[in-house]
């Protein structure tokens, strides 16, 4: 059952308006199915956006912010519950630990790098919690292909590469949450051993 999910996403807005508008649907999608928001707690950007609408709409909305991004990031002040972290490594945990999956609307550097780690938690195991990328406007179209690239190249199992669901509507998306099963695949299994 998914209560809460954590939303990856840019504090920039993004060159285009449909990255905010997108983020505003999954928002509305979010409180009326009663999933409460955990992400990385600024009040600018897609971030902002998100959560604001979140809030408009009557729902709950923790955010997660390293104590040095507080002033850089513009840390959200209304906020159900914004907790402040000593250091990245906290925060991401910390967003990890309280979420029931994972969402990647665009963002920079930051987002896919939040992205790619609990992305690398669930192929080790460590985790059996969806991971998905919401395409807003073909945003992640690239890194799709990229992923599927590194399948054919063999750095990447095909089960772990379905781990990542990638759609371009948030309630197709978070309906595929509902139903996923993580993969029971040894990560470690040689080639000759398949």
């Amino acid at each position: 059952m998914l209560n809460r999910i954590c939303v990856y996403c840019g504090s920039s807005p993004g060159k285009r308006e449909e990255y905010t508008a997108g983020a505003k649907k999954l928002a509305e999608l979010l409180v009326q199915q009663n999933v409460e928001l955990v992400y990385g707690g600024a009040s600018v950007g897609i971030m902002g956006a998100l959560a604001d609408t979140v809030l408009e709409n009557g729902g709950k909305v923790t955010g997660i912010i390293p104590e040095d991004l507080v002033k850089k990031e513009v840390a959200h002040k209304g906020l159900t519950d914004l907790q402040v972290v000593s250091s990245m490594h906290e925060r991401k945990f910390a967003m990890a630990e309280q979420s029931d999956g994972f969402i990647a609307l665009p963002g920079g550097l930051g987002t896919i790098e939040e992205l790619f780690e609990v992305l690398t938690w669930s192929q080790l195991g460590f985790h059996q919690k969806p991971v998905g990328l919401l395409n807003v406007c073909g945003y992640y179209d690239h890194l799709s292909s990229f992923l599927d690239h590194a399948v054919s190249e063999e750095f990447v199992k095909q089960d772990h590469r379905q781990i990542l669901m990638v759609e371009d509507n948030p309630k197709a998306l978070v309906s595929r949450f509902e139903h996923y099963e993580a993969p029971a695949v040894d990560k470690w299994i040689s080639r000759d051993s398949t």
